[in-house]
């Protein structure tokens, strides 16, 4: 079997694009940092992520649980088929890391992979927002994104280092085999009644503290609407 690999390296900083005037909301001046582009030397891989990557909106986006979003590159065939959209490749989903050989249903909440000098530890899925819809001009973007189990996921750094493209991934250690960024994300999105299955992921060491307090939120009873996260200012 082949070894979970960084085809390749991206990063950018964030842009302001679009016209604040605009009578189209798609139209409508935003700032994001989804458009990376592929660096081939080596970067530095710090706790917060690699030297010279920025994002938009760092309330949301960022941070030590977010140091580094990964996105297997197989994927981007099944989107160019289902959108009929051959723009589409890889970075399209604002990867860091396009990989090779791994995804959702292979990896693991905890999993700690060696990078180059770097350790890095999966954190968490990501949970799509309303940015690549803009970008692609799909309304409905984040919600296929999400329904398609395609999400990609979230690296925090354990030990920093520089790292660069086609680097093999190799895995150190993997506590949790049971919690699949699969397994997560039918939790978080399509069991939302199973209370039980909810509690038993909240209990998971290495799930990021932003996923135990959503789904801690809903054992108490309190369940949160996506629709801001996944349409955002894309619509009135």
């Amino acid at each position: 079997m082949s070894k979970p690999s960084i085809q390749k390296l991206l990063i950018g900083k964030a842009k302001r694009i679009g016209d604040s005037a605009a009578s189209n909301p798609m139209d409508r001046e935003w700032v994001s940092g989804i458009f990376k582009e592929n660096i081939s030397d080596n970067v530095w891989l710090g706790k917060n992520g690699l030297t010279g990557d920025e994002v938009g909106d760092k309330k949301n986006h960022g941070g030590p649980e977010k140091a580094v979003f990964a996105y297997p590159t197989k994927h981007y065939d099944d989107w160019k088929k289902e959108l009929d959209v051959d723009t589409i490749g890889i970075g399209a989903m604002g990867e860091n890391l396009a990989v090779n050989n791994m995804e959702e249903h292979s990896v693991c909440i905890g999993d700690s992979y060696q990078i180059g000098d770097a350790v890095i530890q999966v954190a968490q899925p990501r949970q799509p927002c309303w940015k690549p819809a803009r970008r692609f001009r799909i309304m409905d973007f984040a919600l296929r994104i999400q329904q398609s189990g395609r999400t990609g996921w979230y690296f925090r750094v354990l030990h920093e280092g520089f790292v660069h493209e086609k680097l093999e991934l190799t895995l150190l250690e993997r506590p949790y085999p049971q919690w699949t960024i699969a397994k997560c994300n039918e939790v978080m999105h399509e069991k939302k009644d199973d209370l039980k299955l909810a509690e038993e992921l909240i209990s998971c060491e290495f799930l990021a503290e932003n996923w135990k307090r959503t789904l801690t939120k809903r054992l108490n009873g309190k369940q949160s609407s996506v629709e801001k996260r996944v349409f955002g200012p894309n619509r009135d």
